[in-house]
């Protein structure tokens, strides 16, 4: 049986954004507030496009290093349907504030040119309350920065809850898919006019690709 990749695209700030991505059929909407992204929107922005969005299209926040108090003040007025944490959080940080807010979560891993089957294996033990685990390229900074890193270090066992991001584009996502099998995929650069504006055509060609590696057997 052919699975279907779920598909996320984020750092959305216009309402014509979102309502390309939902068009084309992504399943999530991303929101960064964080400040220090370019792609950031305030929470009042961002619960303009939540309330547009249909239901079944799930609302993601992505944060870095906010405190519990911060994280609810946003969910007070944007109400996102899960966290996605991106920043320095213990293990037991993100479970902490996922359980206060009441909101499942998801756990990025900026991925080392040094790192090992094995310990993206332990990452994931570690967090384990996460509803997945989102693997990124390694780069100095918070967030996604458009690189690609070694497919082959994740573990087939890990794939079903890997949401695969970094440097992902129409161009290789089929591809990405192929090798590894992840339940979800996430893009931001790389269906992008500029950063924090979107291109519909690009979004809709991303979201082909990966169809299209749907509907190829292993």
């Amino acid at each position: 049986m052919l699975q279907r990749t779920r598909i996320k695209i984020c750092g959305l700030t216009r309402s014509e954004d979102v309502q390309a991505a939902v068009a084309a059929g992504a399943d999530a909407i991303g929101f960064v507030f964080y400040p220090g992204s370019p792609r950031y929107i305030a929470p009042e922005a961002a619960a303009c496009l939540i309330a547009a969005m249909p239901p079944f299209v799930t609302a993601v926040g992505l944060f870095v290093n906010a405190t519990e108090q911060q994280v609810a003040q946003v969910l007070a007025q944007a109400p996102v349907a899960l966290l996605q944490f991106h920043g320095d959080e213990t293990a037991a940080e993100c479970a902490a504030i996922a359980k206060a807010v009441g909101r499942p979560f998801i756990r990025a891993l900026r991925v080392r040119q040094d790192m090992r089957p094995a310990d993206l294996l332990e990452y994931a033990q570690d967090y384990r309350d996460a509803a997945g685990l989102l693997l990124d390229a390694f780069v100095g900074s918070y967030g996604g920065a458009g690189k690609v890193f070694d497919w082959s270090v994740i573990p087939k066992e890990l794939a079903p809850r890997v949401v695969l991001s970094g440097g992902l584009s129409a161009q290789n996502a089929t591809d990405a898919v192929l090798r590894v099998r992840p339940y979800a995929v996430d893009v931001s650069s790389g269906v992008e006019l500029r950063k924090g504006i979107k291109d519909a055509d690009k979004i809709r060609a991303f979201i082909d690709a990966i169809r299209q590696a749907d509907a190829t057997p292993d």
